[in-house]
């Protein structure tokens, strides 16, 4: 039969199930441009606010990893990936990626630009001089082989769908639903070769999913569709009300990556996010216990093994760390009251993150790779008048700046922050 795609737009306008050969189609004229961007679309928004069926989004998955090439890590042992769904100084991967490698799994992690308030990986990557991105598929398995991980940008052809339906979700508001969150990522992910897989779903202001529920949702149906593709997946549900760690912008995270990995002593969410992470990818990718795991993960971080992975990885995809670019401008937000830090906006020092230069509007800004913010307290620390709370860096000049906003200094602690919500398997 002969299909059309206004009949299919109509389909799911009326709240109407699509049958696995409609999906097919679509996103086989999509790509070969028989389908219109602004057919596209329509069907994009029917989605957003009509739903799809698990079985839908399962489809759906399955012809975005079909429409384009897929990566065979079979030649390597003990692989394990992970995927945030993006928030507020997530530097994860850059200390996460080390981590794991030293405990003996191999780490083959595609990343992304990012669009929006922060950097991705790749963005905070690119802030080290000289370092390579665009390794080759030869180059990408062969320094996996010789260090345990590699990182490289996306290719073009992996998931090609994916790469097509994501730009056009991002310019017509279509990002906030689920079967298109779950089928994004895990067409890319499953077309990535990996059959172990860590999600950290990020809950809260400054992420995509702005509650448990939803997040929980999003979790089982990704969970679903692995096992649909034999891949294990673990979800993690996690905090993105407060930024992680102290960091935002790409070149001081970076350098945050670095601290967390050398110095023992910091304790902040991002470093305990990153040993749950790494115990749960290797406990995955080696197949043992999650206690075994932590211990493996927290001897790695004492002996350093896990810092000098870092310094190694980032040489042999020729970045140069010592020579990350610094901001000619610094200004100091200092506190006007007395008390306890309470609250961090991700939001609000995203936004201003942005104003001074580390993110991107559109696909074409370019970023300022030195430009961003050091949070210089930690959630529930005492401040005092005159206390420096932020020091900005920027090479332009400074945004009215609306301190209420940002944070929030109270005569009580915050006890009610919780990190990880939940972890579903």
């Amino acid at each position: 039969m002969h299909m059309n795609i206004v009949d299919i737009i109509i389909k799911k306008k009326n709240k109407e199930s699509l049958t696995e050969e409609e999906i097919k189609y679509v996103i086989n004229g999509f790509v070969i441009g028989e389908i219109k961007d602004y057919q596209m679309s329509s069907l994009l928004m029917a989605i957003v606010l009509n739903g799809m069926t698990d079985e839908e989004v399962i489809h759906l998955t399955k012809y975005m990893i079909l429409s384009g090439s897929t990566l065979d890590l079979s030649t390597l042992t003990n692989v394990v990936d992970k995927h945030s769904t993006g928030g507020v100084g997530d530097k994860t991967t850059l200390i996460i990626s080390p981590i794991v490698a030293s405990c003996g799994c191999k780490v083959a992690k595609m990343s992304g630009r990012g669009l929006g308030y922060t950097g991705g990986t790749i963005d905070k990557l690119e802030s080290i001089p000289g370092f390579k991105t665009n390794l080759t598929k030869e180059e990408f398995l062969t320094e996996i082989k010789d260090i345990g991980m590699a990182i490289t940008s996306q290719t073009d052809n992996i998931a090609l769908a994916d790469k097509k339906i994501y730009a056009l979700r991002d310019v017509t508001g279509t990002t906030e639903s689920i079967p298109l969150i779950a089928s994004s990522i895990m067409s890319k992910k499953i077309a990535s070769g990996s059959k172990n897989l860590v999600l950290d779903i990020k809950v809260g202001e400054g992420a995509l999913v702005k509650n448990i529920e939803e997040a929980r949702t999003l979790a089982n149906l990704m969970i679903k569709i692995g096992k649909e593709n034999n891949m294990q997946v673990i979800c993690l549900l996690t905090n993105m009300d407060i930024p992680l760690g102290n960091n935002i912008g790409n070149s001081l995270e970076v350098l945050e990556a670095l601290n967390i990995l050398y110095y023992n002593n910091i304790n902040n969410n991002l470093k305990d996010l990153c040993i749950e992470l790494s115990s749960y990818m290797v406990s995955l990718g080696l197949n043992i216990s999650y206690e075994e795991a932590k211990n493996k993960v927290l001897e790695v971080l004492e002996s350093k093994k896990a810092y000098n992975k870092l310094l190694e990885f980032i040489k042999y995809q020729n970045g140069d760390i010592t020579k990350l670019p610094k901001s000619t401008l610094v200004y100091e937000i200092k506190s006007d009251k007395e008390g306890y830090l309470t609250n961090l906006s991700s939001l609000e020092l995203s936004k201003l993150s942005m104003h001074l230069g580390a993110g991107r509007q559109t696909k074409e800004d370019t970023i300022d790779y030195s430009a961003g913010i050091i949070i210089n307290k930690t959630l529930n620390d005492k401040v005092s008048v005159g206390d420096t709370l932020l020091t900005l860096y920027t090479n332009k000049e400074l945004p009215p700046i609306e301190k209420e906003k940002l944070f929030t200094i109270d005569n009580n602690i915050n006890d009610n922050y919780q990190l990880v919500y939940e972890i579903i398997k």
